[in-house]
């Protein structure tokens, strides 16, 4: 195995049992118009996506001489190592990894796809399923459907599910929270006003001290305040993409709360980085970090932490984060398709779930690596858990694919220019409404 690393580095991806609560009930499924599958439009095998084979799940075994690329996160890549060299022994196929982040790797497999240029085996978060499914980017989940139906958690299933076609094998679940410093805080905050007293006398931003830190340019850490006094993304539990709630009068009551947070965080969005606080957080100049975890392994053996729900806004209302489901993918351009699906079942299986946690702190979608006791008894798994019960699923619409830019432009001019919220968030909500019609009327 080799490993091919990348400069970008970006956020990425805790257990069941909440999670499942939160999800149930709530749509999973896209919208829109579903473009063929693989199956249904066959090419030549070089130029076009790789037509799903019939073979049943005791019958798969990889292509003679395969070789498989990955495309996986630079924190999964003390786990990917000892994984892969396990696949390799199991069933000789070789892996390299690139390093390409989560969120960047739809666009990037719908340019390098066709043009073979991508990797065999990608990793994404299920709000993006729509897109690449719809565009016939990836092979659905057939020879071993049955095997991640009865291993999975049903919710994360579901997720990992586009226009009732099984396409992902689901590898964590995921939301953020709120890590603390045990050396600086007694006990973690209840409420922002408590983390806005504390910066009053902790911050020194001569000495990059600060109380807390999370990505304030993104809608994905920033949902809380949208959606916390009544916004939304879009309508019907994030199904209806005419239904654009980013916008909606408490929307902007809660951004204008966002605003003035700068007070204790005079930083401007683009020099809050998952790097910066990152190392702010183990150094022990930020008692308070924003994220989610993915991170555990970079603090474990740095700083003692523990980690709590995210602290409540104004008026008693909690903050509802962003959830997801991340999985990985089987590329439908593939030169081999069985061993691609081979590694996406190899990767997500039990023993794999188990030490990916260990390493990482990533919480698996393997129903039973959920319950076992490394995860139920640790006490950082359960301050994720408590913050599942306040999380909403991103939704995954291909029309969420417009909303992240357009948010991300209204945040940063709130945030570093004291833009007119209304105006930045009315403004964003156009341009999603233009794009999304743009959609349309190219289908």
């Amino acid at each position: 195995m080799s490993l091919n690393r990348s400069p970008k580095v970006w956020f990425r991806s805790a257990a069941a049992v909440l999670l499942a609560c939160s999800l149930s009930g709530c749509s999973l499924g896209g919208g829109g118009s579903s473009g063929g599958h693989a199956a249904d439009s066959p090419a030549p095998e070089q130029t076009g996506p790789h037509s799903a084979g019939p073979a049943e799940a005791a019958d798969l075994i990889p292509e003679a001489g395969a070789s498989l690329t990955i495309w996986e996160e630079k924190s999964e890549f003390d786990f990917l190592q000892p994984a892969l060299n396990a696949f390799e022994a199991k069933f000789g196929v070789s892996v390299t990894v690139e390093e390409v982040p989560s969120p960047d790797q739809a666009n990037k497999l719908a340019n390098d796809g066709p043009a073979n240029l991508a990797a065999d085996v990608v990793l994404l978060p299920h709000d993006r399923l729509g897109d690449v499914a719809s565009a016939n980017l990836v092979l659905p989940n057939d020879v071993l459907e049955e095997r991640t139906r009865q291993t999975k958690l049903d919710t994360a299933v579901k997720a990992v599910t586009f226009d009732g076609i099984l396409y992902g094998y689901p590898k964590s679940i995921e939301t953020y929270a709120l890590y603390y410093n045990k050396d600086l805080v007694k006990q973690p905050p209840r409420t922002w006003e408590e983390i806005a007293e504390f910066a009053r006398t902790f911050n020194d931003p001569s000495t990059n001290r600060y109380a807390v830190m999370w990505e304030n340019k993104s809608l994905y850490y920033n949902y809380p305040f949208i959606t916390a006094l009544g916004g939304y993304v879009y309508g019907k539990s994030g199904t209806d993409p005419m239904d654009i709630g980013l916008n909606h009068p408490k929307a902007v009551e809660g951004m204008t709360y966002f605003q003035s947070l700068k007070s204790i965080l005079p930083v401007q969005t683009a020099d809050v980085t998952y790097d910066v606080k990152t190392q702010l957080f183990q150094q022990g100049k930020l008692a308070f970090n924003i994220d989610g975890p993915w991170s555990v392994g970079s603090f474990r053996n740095h700083v003692s932490f523990g980690v709590a729900p995210l602290p409540q806004l104004p008026g008693g209302k909690n903050s509802v984060s962003f959830s997801g489901i991340r999985g990985y993918y089987v590329n439908s351009y593939t030169k081999y398709p069985n061993a691609s699906k081979l590694l996406a079942d190899f990767l997500t299986n039990k023993e794999n779930a188990l030490a990916n946690f260990k390493t990482t702190g990533s919480i698996t979608a393997h129903k039973e690596a959920a319950e076992d006791p490394l995860l139920k008894q640790d006490p950082i798994v359960s301050g994720f858990l408590e913050q599942f019960g306040h999380s909403d699923p991103m939704p995954s619409l291909p029309e969420m694919a417009n909303v992240w830019a357009p948010m991300e432009a209204a945040i940063s001019a709130i945030w570093n220019d004291k833009a007119d919220v209304r105006a930045s968030l009315d403004k964003a909500v156009q341009t999603i409404r233009d794009q999304n019609q743009n959609r349309s009327a190219a289908k």
